[in-house]
């Protein structure tokens, strides 16, 4: 093999591995714009809980999810900024995946904005927790 191909062989090389660091993605990771924030996890009997929270015009924009794959659970939850409450309500898991999203923006207050999202259903028993910071 001479010093060409052995250069563009290398150079092959380089962009393929290049190319391979640039598309990966932390599964945590923010998708779409502004400088977004998201986290996941399980709650207490299995359901998956996900919180988000990203600027947007001035504000922060919240958005909370619980899928149970069940559906027409009724849930209590609240949402939290700072430990001051910024949202809280019921909501009714539906559609094929038996989940429910709530979104609200809120006030950006001044320094970091930790989120922490809360859930019950009385109907199992089961809670969720998990929290994000902005």
């Amino acid at each position: 093999m001479n010093t060409t191909s052995i250069t563009r062989v290398a150079g092959a090389i380089a962009l393929t591995a290049g190319l391979a660091f640039a598309s990966t993605v932390p599964a945590n990771a923010s998708h779409g714009g502004g400088d977004g924030v998201e986290n996941t996890g399980q709650c207490s009997q299995g359901s998956d809980w996900k919180l988000k929270a990203k600027t947007d015009d001035g504000r922060i924009e919240v958005e909370a999810e619980i899928d149970t794959n069940q559906v027409g659970q009724l849930w209590r939850w609240k949402i939290t900024d700072n430990g001051k409450l910024a949202a809280k309500g019921k909501s009714t898991t539906r559609g094929a995946s038996g989940s429910f999203s709530v979104e609200r923006k809120v006030p950006n207050q001044a320094g970091s904005d930790r989120f922490v999202l809360t859930a019950r259903t009385a109907s199992t028993g089961e809670s969720c927790r998990g929290s994000v910071t902005l």
